[in-house]
């Protein structure tokens, strides 16, 4: 079997990593705007995107000396043109983005949009319709405005449910014409492993229990993504709306049965957002894992109703490794984590330690359309490397195209097996401010940004191989995967 004709091909970006012009157009500061990069000599090692208030306090403190590198991303604001004609160049069909939050409404609060934030997108939808690029938009890719952090401790008010409903319904009736695929949340399911970068979430300031809080704020998220699909269905029946997790493929240590059971219920924990966003309810595995954890939800009114009616179209994932688990005490891990630390001898791993899998990513896509029966679109997907332009302005990533490659040959295969894949966008299509560790030079992209980890360079965009080897690939429908 051949990849469909109206295959959608493309890569994908998030406004927090990519957009830039963080103080233009009265843009409000997001909660990600205060991860600032740890720098090599730091003493302070923290992994960057867990924040405590403590460590807000004082990146709020040191407003200006602290390299904030999310407010500045890549530039696209002020280079969304040549960055979509380079797409266009590729020859992409879809273009996956998010909408910053606070460019439309700085504190989240507003009654009405920021006129300039606006038409920024409308510009940009313009744009990609120029070229005939479909835009795949993400209503919120993590970022939430400040003061909802400030003021609501994030995610874990239901204060956050009216406000995102407001910002999204906006959202639909303002681009619903331009945007035919929409995503709710990013990686729904990422505020179990980072709890401020995913929900904007002190858990050390709730008087809930730290799993509690976060189980809570995840409701929360839930309830909003359910009553934005509702919303859209009512007001946007040309156009689909779909769900996001970072899938977590998990293989057992050993064929121990034990080892077994701890990654069919690891397994279990990782799809249960999906679960209630396709199905329309709880499963049982996760309240019964609620019950017993002593994890006491303040359910929303008439929550079973609202999740029932808002059940989305389609399935998107982000899939970059898998893991191995085991119930050994000694090599046991916190349940939901998304970086796990037991080495699964027959993979190797990038440059940062990540397991480089593509049979699993075949797994996963048939795991998931016999659980859920929808399409299924991988919006990220891709090889974080190091870099080197050379003088005459090329950068030759070899090691980028077998990767993509051999994954683009497993969903191939996943579609020979019967799967309903109807997308592919690679991470960080353009070079951008990797999440975790605040730094450009962890590097995604076909098309390479002159910037550094300290915002040094002129942002000036080059081709790498890879753009023209994908530039075939997408012109061959996926055919020619040859290096």
């Amino acid at each position: 079997m051949s990849f469909p004709k109206n295959f959608l091909w493309g890569g994908a970006t998030s406004a927090s990593q990519y957009e830039g012009g963080y103080a233009i157009g009265g843009r409000g500061k997001s909660h990600l705007d205060y991860i600032r990069r740890v720098e090599k000599d730091d003493t302070d090692k923290t992994f960057p995107i867990n924040v405590t208030e403590e460590m807000y306090n004082d990146h709020k403190l040191h407003e200006n000396e602290y390299n904030f590198a999310f407010r500045r991303g890549s530039d696209f604001y002020n280079r969304y043109k040549e960055d979509i004609a380079l797409l266009a160049e590729m020859g992409f069909k879809t273009f996956r983005m998010s909408i910053s939050w606070s460019r439309l409404f700085p504190t989240g609060k507003e009654k009405e949009p920021l006129k300039d934030g606006v038409e920024f997108y409308h510009n940009v939808f313009r744009e990609c319709h120029k070229y005939g690029i479909e835009p795949l938009v993400t209503m919120i890719h993590y970022e939430i405005p400040v003061s909802l952090l400030e003021e609501y401790n994030g995610w874990e008010s239901p204060k956050l449910i009216e406000f995102f409903t407001h910002y999204t319904k906006f959202l639909i009736d303002e681009y619903a014409h331009e945007v035919k695929y929409w995503i709710t949340f990013n990686e729904i399911n990422m505020i179990m492993n980072s709890s401020y970068l995913g929900g904007g979430l002190f858990v050390e300031k709730s008087k809930r229990s730290n799993e509690e809080c976060i189980h809570q704020a995840l409701h929360h998220q839930l309830i909003a993504s359910a009553l934005t699909v509702k919303y859209f269905h009512e007001h946007a029946k040309e156009s689909y709306v779909g769900n996001m997790i970072a899938r977590l493929q998990n293989y057992p240590y050993t064929c121990k049965p034990e080892d077994v059971l701890a990654t069919q219920q690891q397994n279990q924990f990782n799809y249960f957002p999906t679960d209630v966003q396709a199905k329309g309810f709880y499963p049982k595995s996760i309240l019964n894992y609620y019950k017993k954890n002593n994890i006491n939800i303040d359910y929303y009114p008439d929550y079973e109703k609202i999740l029932l009616e808002g059940k989305v179209d389609f399935i998107s994932i982000s899939y970059y490794h898998t893991a191995v688990i085991s119930n050994d005490k000694d090599k046991k891990e916190p349940i939901g984590a998304f970086i796990r630390n037991l080495s699964n001898p027959y993979l190797k791993k990038t440059d940062w330690d990540w397991c480089i899998d593509p049979i699993g990513l075949r797994i996963t896509l048939n795991d998931m359309n016999d659980r859920y029966g929808l399409p299924i679109f991988i919006v990220e997907n891709g090889l974080g490397a190091h870099d080197k332009l050379e003088t005459d302005g090329s950068v030759h990533d070899a090691y980028r195209i077998e990767y993509l490659s051999k994954h683009i040959q497993a969903i191939k295969d996943a579609l020979n097996d019967g799967c309903n894949v109807i997308g592919y966008t690679p991470w960080g299509c353009i070079d951008l401010v990797s999440c975790g560790n605040c730094q450009m030079t962890k590097r995604y992209g076909f098309v390479y940004v002159d910037a550094d980890d300290e915002g040094n360079g002129t942002y000036n965009r080059y081709r790498k191989d890879s753009f023209y080897w994908y530039k075939k690939v997408i012109n061959s429908n996926g055919e020619d995967l040859s290096i």
